[in-house]
């Protein structure tokens, strides 16, 4: 028996989103079946919104989602109906990657995440009047009322934290920590520079505050922005549209260079400015410079032990890092709500405009009304 569902379905390149009945298979013996409760907006919705990749259309995205569990397949041991559960990305299982426990970098990552199919081919969700639907966007689709996941994506967190605040953190709250705290490892009393305060880049900084780091700078053009990053550990903040040199303003702060640098921007001028900045054998880490940024370096610049690391997903694995991240923010160390605002499901297309020109730092999406 199928069960109905509401979903926000993009139908164009562009285009906005329009709610439609959609019809979801029930659960195959290693998938679950959740009905949403909340799901984050993410950049990389945005991007497939533009179609700057590749996902086919018609599609159901959404990859941030939290819900509790409505029924299991066979094979699912680890969850019940009734779960409180945060949706993330998604993964083979049985890729070198997967198993050395970097699912992140599994090695049919794109079909996973981004094929708008099960890792098969098929698709368990059919649209009313809407031919080829495309969903399992990173092996869930959340902007629907009802998700089908898989049970290696689907975290169980505990039920006395607002599941509506949960599900960012399957994303872009897990990649800007993880970044800090599991790809890059920054240890206590390190210096560190991160470009982009927004949702990834905030998390990145409250994640140095964890992680003690003793200088931890924020570069941005947005004044606002840069005044919440200070109030969530920045112990700097830097306006690159005041500076006329970004690396030199970090170097006043830094005389010696910084050992660590973040750049969550994809803006090829950070790049540079985060090399011009990097301390000799320091550490550059990128969560989003793609083929269209143009960020190229001269290897020469890196010639006194400096690395460059591209990073997906903060190298977390899921399982590990949502309950950690949940356990910083029961202690008040990790204080990502206040990142989040809230919309309707049906305002989604206000939600996207909204934070694309950045009045919402994190938008989620609750499902009260359906």
């Amino acid at each position: 028996m199928r069960r109905l569902a509401q979903a926000a379905v993009l139908q164009e390149k562009g285009g906005d989103f329009v709610i439609r009945q959609v019809e979801i298979e029930q659960p195959r013996g290693d998938e679950v079946l959740v009905r949403m409760v909340a799901t984050g907006i993410c950049a990389t919705d945005a991007h497939i919104k533009q179609q700057l990749m590749p996902t086919p259309l018609p599609v159901i995205l959404g990859h941030e989602g939290a819900g509790v569990v409505e029924s299991v397949g066979s094979a699912v041991t680890h969850l019940k109906r009734g779960d409180h559960v945060v949706l993330s990305y998604h993964s083979c299982g049985q890729c070198k990657p997967c198993l050395s426990r970097h699912a992140a970098y599994c090695d049919h990552v794109w079909d996973a995440n981004f094929a708008g199919a099960r890792l098969d081919g098929t698709v368990g969700v059919k649209g009313r009047g809407i031919d080829n639907l495309h969903a399992h966007f990173f092996g869930q689709s959340s902007f629907s009322t009802y998700a089908l996941a898989h049970q290696r994506n689907a975290i169980k967190v505990p039920d006395d934290v607002p599941l509506e605040l949960l599900g960012p953190l399957g994303c872009g709250f897990q990649t800007g920590a993880g970044a800090v705290l599991k790809a890059m490892k920054v240890p206590v009393g390190a210096t560190i520079a991160i470009f982009g305060v927004g949702a990834v880049g905030l998390a990145a900084i409250m994640a140095a505050k964890v992680a003690n780091a003793a200088t931890v700078i924020a570069i941005d053009i947005n004044a606002e922005r840069l005044q919440i990053a200070a109030d969530l550990g920045a112990t700097h903040v830097v306006n690159a549209r005041e500076k006329n040199d970004v690396a030199v303003a970090i170097r006043n702060i830094v005389p010696r260079g910084v050992e660590f640098v973040l750049d969550t921007s994809g803006r090829r001028e950070n790049l540079n400015a985060g090399i011009g900045a990097l301390a000799a054998m320091g550490h550059f880490g990128f969560v989003a410079f793609n083929e269209r940024s143009g960020a190229v370096v001269d290897a020469s610049r890196l010639t006194l032990g400096q690395t460059l690391q591209g990073i997906i997903q903060g190298d977390a694995v899921s399982a590990l890092m949502i309950p950690e991240l949940i356990g910083l923010y029961r202690s008040g160390r990790f204080p990502f709500d206040r990142l989040i605002t809230f919309y309707d499901f049906a305002d989604i297309n206000r939600a996207f405009d909204d934070a694309a020109a950045g009045r919402a730092i994190k938008a989620v999406l609750r499902f009260d009304q359906y």
